[in-house]
């Protein structure tokens, strides 16, 4: 591991407790909301470099440019892919399959955002899917809260199964190596078991109080979900992309290829057919409109955090909490990996899952020589992927889809207050995470 030497540290100050700081304040500022988390990682990073914690060239070295890619590529072909209406398509025909039942919907819709989020991330996925929800529930005249509850869990549990439905699978995924295959192979099996567990849990807490008319359920039914698609050329090429990108994530390791060559790769794919036959003042206004949706804020808080990270890295904090936790553990294997687990839980519901993730990862890189090596290490990157994402569901302030359901639904005059939502959310999530306990113990240990 490389160290910052204290020559070159601001006023010769320890490195290690120097960074320590910078991270703590940088992290303290984000949790509390009072600045924009992409503004305050950003300046995180450049107190790492400007206190003489990193050079430029280690900052630069220390973003993850693969997750950055995949980010984007996926960004991009989402905001291509949604303006064909696909997404509202599936709410309305899975309202209809259960007769426009209030419980029926309730169930569906949950299940159809957690298909959703595991093949896109799921703040993208609450974006698409609640405000059709909102229509639904206006139209049956039900209380809209107990749906978007739902899918802020659904879209969390869903984007577990992964490597490109949640942002910590992301993180994971891009600096350790692992592929899509292998985290669909690991996780998709308990991800169903926990869907399963949330959908009846959701169904004896609201669903069998939820009732609605005959004449609103008819007028429900008469919803033409065709006419939600705007775009039937659009739409079969974007599904013919995804194919693609699907396919070449399910192959990457054979096709030697990463997962942000991917994302890209199918991004400038589905541009590229999008725009045939187009002008070339219609091609660049259509060009810039996909790139101002993309979620830059987002992008640049991620570069921010790799930054810091490195930071604290390079100055040997990482090093120092992976032996304290070693010697909280005596060294077991399991115990240590069950520690990952929960501990990944409640923090993750405490502070955003992304930073968190992106501390533990190298954290955990460094526990490689005394569990005997890098592989060994692969049942520890299950344990976070299950608590940093089952976890965010614990709090409103957990992960960025819950910020994003709130945030929608305040806007529509849906109170969402934090203390309501955790009363409820944090013991499914512990529910939920003691599932992924027993599994983890069952298959990896």
């Amino acid at each position: 591991m490389m160290h910052a030497t204290t020559s070159t540290v601001l006023f010769g100050l320890d490195p290690l407790w120097l960074s320590t700081v910078v991270m703590i304040v940088t992290y303290g500022v984000i949790i509390s909301e009072r600045l924009n988390r992409s503004i305050i990682a950003l300046l995180g990073a450049m107190l790492m470099i400007l206190f003489g914690l990193l050079t430029q060239e280690q900052a630069v070295a220390g973003i993850d440019f693969n997750t950055i890619g995949l980010l984007v590529g996926m960004m991009i072909i989402v905001s291509i892919t949604r303006k064909c209406g696909i997404f509202e398509y599936l709410a309305i025909w899975s309202a209809k399959l259960v007769k426009a039942s209030p419980a029926g919907i309730l169930a569906m819709l949950a299940v159809v955002t957690a298909i959703v989020s595991a093949l896109l991330d799921n703040v993208t996925t609450v974006l698409l899917v609640v405000p059709v929800t909102l229509i639904i529930t206006e139209a049956l005249k039900v209380n809209p809260y107990p749906f978007l509850f739902s899918q802020i869990l659904a879209s969390n549990i869903g984007g577990t199964a992964t490597l490109i439905g949640d942002p910590p699978n992301i993180l994971i995924g891009g600096q350790v190596g692992l592929t899509f295959n292998d985290f669909v192979l690991n996780l998709a099996p308990v991800v169903v078991v926990i869907l399963v567990v949330h959908v009846v849990s959701m169904h004896l807490i609201w669903g069998r109080r939820l009732r609605a008319s005959p004449e609103l359920r008819a007028r429900v039914m008469q919803f033409d979900e065709r006419q939600a698609i705007s775009d039937p050329r659009l739409l079969r090429l974007a599904t013919l992309v995804l194919a693609l990108v699907m396919s070449a994530f399910v192959m990457a390791r054979t096709l030697g290829l990463d997962s942000g060559t991917i994302g890209i790769a199918g991004a400038a794919l589905l541009l590229m057919l999008d725009n045939l036959g187009k002008s070339a003042e219609e091609q660049s206004a259509a060009v810039v409109k996909v790139f101002n949706e993309v979620e830059w804020i987002t992008i640049f808080f991620f570069v921010g955090l790799f930054v810091v990270i490195a930071g604290v890295e390079h100055a040997g904090l990482l090093q120092l909490l992976a032996d304290r936790l070693l010697a909280a553990t005596g060294g077991d294997f399991t115990r240590t990996g069950m520690s990952v687990l929960w501990a990944s839980a409640v923090l993750s519901a405490i502070v955003d899952n992304i930073p968190f993730v992106a501390t533990m990862i190298p954290l955990i890189k460094s526990m490689g020589p005394a569990f005997g090596g890098a592989d060994a290490l692969l049942p520890l990157w299950w344990c976070l992927s299950l608590g940093a994402c089952l976890g965010g569901n614990g709090t409103l302030i957990g992960a960025s889809a819950n910020l994003t359901v709130a945030g929608i639904a305040e806007r529509n005059g849906i109170p969402f207050h934090f203390a309501r939502y955790t009363m409820i959310a944090f013991p499914l999530m512990l529910g939920h995470v003691a599932i992924a306990c027993l599994y983890v113990g069952w298959r990896f240990f």
